[in-house]
């Protein structure tokens, strides 16, 4: 490292340790890194591989039961571990600044956002009561949020994702620190408002001279924006290195398996060893077909309602992977939530099979619902925490009257057998399974009544690329086995890319583009579909093979 960016943040054997009931549990093993005065130093690992943990180490910010047990910490030469807690007051906020992961989470929901900013400019002098508002003002238009006066006045709730990860850059960055931990700072955001978030970051770790942290599971993203990468596994650092070289030239298997993994737009449809080929779409029989379909809601205070889907037809082939994508707010999960029924279109029709599913009988409606079965998002909430798996999958079972108690036991092995999943599994609650354990058990649950449509909601967001790639390899097997049409929502083109036949683009609640998958990705001819591929964290980064 030359002269001209000596380290500025030095870790040295770090070791970290967590006390349990079972006795201390070592969560990061002997890891070393350094970060230069304006470097950008990403970690890179799976959920567990201990990233995190040093990051809130290093900001001596660990939960109660955890402690550095051995090791060393310096910034700019000082010596962070066993630093008073007054110290370490001092340094955070004012040296280290830190941009955490979950916007709404980590804002005071009950406070103003020129408040929460405030706090953190008098706490460490940079501000007085007298002229803290301008400066509050002064930091939230740094940060890039528009209109910031009237910004600083209003509440979380009031914020977009995106502004709200504006307004924890603003509170990161406002003592002009030396360090920026930035935790995940866009996981939970679009590519296109992900892409500008990382642009203003870097402009103003740029501007101030900060070096930045970077946690992040995606090496498309560490590629892009850090000059060198540190891939952690089970708690050690196993390789460190050059951004560009990492991704290039992976040297540890588990760091190989990583890239490997990743979802990426250059990479086809995940076939033909592991899908069977689909026939022509003007020989396959539709299943689900959205004709003309409106969705307005009204708007309090105004005669003018709000259009969330607005004229879209779109048709799903059986047997199919059909994806809508396109950012927040462009009426994708809308769309979706009518197939299922949670909402009645405005105007249109949606149909199962040629039957408009609004005008079915009873007898029909009982039955469309066994068969058009959905997955969200999270398997955090998406699953009862009181329920043991078993009862979890049994319920749809149940409900219908489907078999006898034993044999909707056996149903149950069945199905855990059929996502992977061993049999014990059946008396554990969902506490004590991993994200992506808890996606399999959803995924199980919604084929408990043997479904011909699986309406997937962002299914695999809140999961680790290596988990990710696991989910969407046990979707894709499941349906060659099953004959299983899919009705795929999400906002991460990689992983469109990979499991898809058919592509929908939505903007504003319009249709803007529908084509094959392939014809999508190679040949888009919507220039919001370009932008989309553009925004693509590493898209234009060679990924090795």
């Amino acid at each position: 490292m030359s002269d001209a960016k000596r380290p500025l943040l030095e870790v040295r054997g770090l070791k970290v340790e967590f006390t349990t009931q079972d006795g201390p549990v070592t969560a990061v093993h002997e890891a070393s890194l350094t970060i230069a005065e304006g470097e950008t130093l990403a970690i890179v690992g799976e959920s567990g591989s201990g990233k995190s943990t040093t990051a809130m180490a290093v900001i001596g910010l660990l939960s109660g039961n955890g402690r550095v047990s051995e090791g060393s910490i310096t910034l700019a030469g000082e010596e962070l571990v066993g630093a008073s807690e007054g110290t370490m007051r001092t340094v955070r906020g004012r040296r280290i600044g830190l941009v955490p992961q979950d916007p709404m989470s980590n804002l005071n929901p009950v406070a103003k956002i020129g408040t929460q900013v405030a706090e953190t400019l008098l706490a460490h002098g940079l501000a007085t009561r007298k002229d803290v508002d301008a400066k509050v003002v002064e930091t939230l238009e740094a940060a890039g949020l528009p209109d910031a006066a009237a910004r600083a006045k209003q509440y979380p709730h009031e914020f977009s994702g995106g502004m709200r990860q504006r307004a924890l850059i603003a509170i990161g960055l406002a003592c002009r620190p030396q360090l920026l931990i930035a935790d995940e700072p866009t996981s939970a955001l679009d590519v296109t408002v992900q892409r500008t978030i990382l642009d203003q970051l870097e402009s103003m770790t740029k501007e101030l001279g900060t070096s930045v942290l970077l946690i992040t599971h995606d090496l498309g993203l560490a590629a892009e924006r850090a000059q060198r990468v540190v891939v952690m596994h089970r708690g050690r650092v196993v390789e460190q290195g050059p951004a560009k070289q990492i991704l290039e030239s992976p040297q540890h298997p588990y760091t190989q398996s990583l890239v490997k993994a990743a979802p990426s737009v250059a990479m086809a449809r995940l076939r033909p060893e592991d899908f069977s080929a689909k026939a022509d779409a003007s020989a396959v029989e539709t299943i689900v077909e959205f004709d003309r379909v409106t969705k307005e809601f009204p708007i309090r205070g105004s005669r003018e309602p709000f259009k969330a889907v607005d004229d879209v037809s779109l048709k799903v082939p059986r047997g199919s992977t059909v994806s809508i994508v396109g950012e927040s707010g462009s009426g994708k999960t809308t769309t979706a939530r009518m197939l299922l029924k949670a909402f009645a279109p405005t105007s249109g029709t949606v149909r199962f099979e040629g039957k408009d599913v609004f005008a079915l009988s009873r007898e029909e409606q009982r039955e469309f619902r066994q068969r058009v079965q959905p997955v969200f998002q999270d398997p955090y909430s998406s699953l009862n925490p009181m329920f043991t798996i078993e009862r979890i999958i049994e319920e749809p079972l149940s409900f219908y009257g489907k078999g006898s108690k034993a044999e909707r036991q056996r149903r149950v092995r069945e199905l855990l057998d059929q996502v992977a999943l061993p049999s014990d599994m059946a008396r554990r609650y969902p506490s004590e399974l991993s994200g992506g354990q808890r996606q399999r058990v959803a995924i199980a649950r919604a084929l408990a009544l043997k479904p011909d449509v699986i309406v997937c909601d962002e299914p695999v967001s809140a999961l680790d690329v290596l988990v990710q790639d696991q989910i969407l390899r046990l979707l894709g097997e499941l349906q060659r086995e099953l004959g299983l049409s899919y009705l795929f929502i999400s906002h991460d083109l990689a992983v469109v890319r990979l499991i898809s036949d058919y592509v929908a683009v939505m903007q504003h609640g319009k249709l803007v583009e529908a084509a094959t998958s392939e014809e999508i990705f190679t040949n888009p001819r919507d220039p919001y579909t370009r932008r989309l591929l553009a925004s693509i964290p590493g898209n234009e980064l060679r990924i090795a093979s």
